[in-house]
């Protein structure tokens, strides 16, 4: 049987069945949008070129969409133009509960329920439509919800396997919920004049006029902690966050995708070091030390760049320390990286009790006991180093991410920069090359400076673009490296002001070393950075921490 798919809380999902549909949300996440950029804007958010990839890939062949937004009525004009699909509708309904919003969608019920019957050459069966109604059970556990835009089934897995509790999806669709008409016999009109109120009557999602209803999904004692989900180039949500960010007093972790799964790595260590900051990465009544090893813990720390590694003995002791290339795969720059730590102290593996994995490439090393998020060991780094730090500023080679800790170490709030590699180590790295200097050149020369230069792009391509551009007209390298400079500092600043920075301050990462970068950044924010001598071991020393209490 043909599926009928649906986008929207608001879709009459009881009147589709009662012509005999078989309906379905549309939530798919794909790899990319490579059809859907062959057919429309480039400007249309990530769910509606979703939404076109699914059905230019022929995965959908029937759809019911309401009016939601731009976006919406964009696809919808390129799926009726494309001629791909074998039934579509748009229902044209006004943002409002009013009288007038009530009649408009009785007229677009009676509109639908004419052109799907003849669609499915069926009648409206009353009993079908009285069984389809299903009201959403109430929590009756504690639980994490995910609120804000529409979250890709895909992404909602993810969370599911991440939390350390169930975790509920109120995004837009899936807080449906519509309750059954208490009369029946009633005349076709009328009942969609019933109809169409209880569809408006819902719980509002944030297009609606009037959104103060939306209090119920946090007003729950059930309620500990908050996934607030947004997608790119969509603010109806944002306003909603902004508002809960001030408001809420239970955990909450933001995330925002593109619809695609291209970022699932970056968005899993988001929602894992969530995980980890409600319930402690090692819980004190499971710490059961290993009997065997000669009392040395080791951490390792995959990164994109480079893969770190640190061993500390029973008294927390660096032994050996090792700042190897990753390479080409995680798991194997990672036995690289352990075996010359191994080898210049002089030990086995057999000599080691514990091993604790962080960094993007933390799951694909089969030799740890344990994986930990770069967050949480990053935290406890930089605390073991000093304990008066407050918040963490990391640049990495592939990422940036500000971390605030309290007075026992622990995350209480972190953010990361998006998938894009824009004032990160690789970042720096492209740009020496471009100006033909090695890093330590490129360190050092920008404190020299004497003309403000303003790189106006971020986009390691066009900031690229930008520098060539500026030694073609005879700008010296000093005020280039300098702009450079200032252009990462404001980014990483902005992102130290989104988490509520305050002192004392740590920067760590390869990029610490960086002593241009380091004084735009003291600059930017009026304080001095501490910069311990481990700063590019950091997050290996959290996970070596970790490691003894395993």
């Amino acid at each position: 049987m043909s599926v009928t798919h649906y986008i929207c809380k608001y879709t009459p999902v009881e009147l589709l069945r009662a012509f005999g549909g078989e309906v379905a949300i549309l939530n798919h996440m794909p790899d990319n949008f490579d059809l859907s950029d062959q057919v429309s804007h480039p400007n249309l958010c990530g769910f509606g070129k979703a939404l076109l990839e699914a059905c230019m890939e022929g995965q959908v062949k029937e759809l019911v969409l309401v009016n939601c937004c731009d976006t919406i009525r964009s696809a919808y004009d390129v799926l009726l133009e494309s001629g791909k699909l074998d039934f579509i509708f748009m229902l044209d309904m006004l943002h409002n509960t009013d009288a007038c919003s009530r009649e408009r969608t009785r007229n677009e019920l009676l509109r639908l329920a004419k052109a799907y019957g003849a669609y499915k050459g069926t009648a409206f069966d009353e009993a079908k439509f009285f069984a389809a109604f299903e009201e959403r059970p109430r929590p009756s556990e504690d639980y994490i919800s995910v609120l804000g835009a529409r979250v890709g089934d895909e992404l909602f897995q993810m969370m599911e396997r991440s939390m350390p509790m169930p975790v509920r999806n109120d995004t837009c669709v899936n807080n449906r919920s519509v309750a059954a008409p208490e009369e029946t016999g009633m005349d076709f009109d009328v009942l969609m004049e019933w109809y169409a109120a209880a569809l408006l009557g819902q719980l509002p999602c944030m297009r609606m006029t009037d959104t103060a209803g939306r209090k119920q999904l946090v007003n729950d004692p059930h309620l500990k902690a908050v996934i607030y989900h947004t997608v790119k180039f969509c603010d109806y949500y944002g306003f909603e966050y902004s508002h809960l960010r001030r408001e809420l007093t239970q955990p909450m972790l933001k995330l925002e995708s593109d619809y695609t799964v291209q970022s699932s790595g970056q968005l899993l260590t988001r929602l894992e070091a969530f995980a980890e900051s409600m319930s402690p990465a090692v819980q004190t009544s499971e710490r059961k030390k290993k009997m065997n090893g000669k009392g040395l813990y080791v951490g390792i720390d995959s990164g994109s760049t480079s893969t770190d590694v640190v061993i500390l003995n029973e008294e927390q002791e660096i032994v050996s320390q090792v700042i190897l290339p990753t390479g080409a795969g995680a798991a194997a720059g990672a036995d690289r990286a352990l075996e010359e730590a191994l080898r210049q102290a002089n030990l086995t593996r057999e000599d080691l009790t514990a091993i604790v994995t962080t960094g993007y490439g933390r799951t694909a090393i089969q030799s740890g006991d344990k994986s930990i998020t770069e967050i949480t060991c990053h935290a406890r780094g930089a605390f073991f180093l000093n304990p008066n730090v407050r918040t963490i500023i990391d640049i990495g080679g592939q990422d940036s991410k500000v971390i605030r800790i309290d007075d026992t170490g622990n995350v209480t709030n972190f953010v990361m920069n998006d998938k894009c590699a824009a004032g990160t180590g690789r970042f720096l790295e492209l740009m020496a090359r471009t100006l033909e200097l090695s890093l330590e050149q490129m360190s050092e020369m920008g404190l020299t400076w004497k003309e403000d230069i303003t790189i106006s792009s971020m986009c390691t391509v066009f900031a690229e673009s930008e520098v060539v551009s500026l030694i073609a007209q005879d700008k010296t390298a000093a005020d280039i490296i300098h702009g450079l400079n200032e252009s990462v500092a404001a980014k990483t600043c902005a992102l130290v002001k989104r988490v509520g920075g305050e002192g004392d301050y740590m920067m760590t990462g390869g990029v610490s070393k960086n002593k241009g970068v380091v004084d735009a950044i003291e600059r930017r924010l009026g304080v001095k950075l501490c910069i311990s001598d481990a700063a590019q071991l950091n997050g290996a020393l959290g996970a070596a921490l970790f490691a003894m209490e395993l």
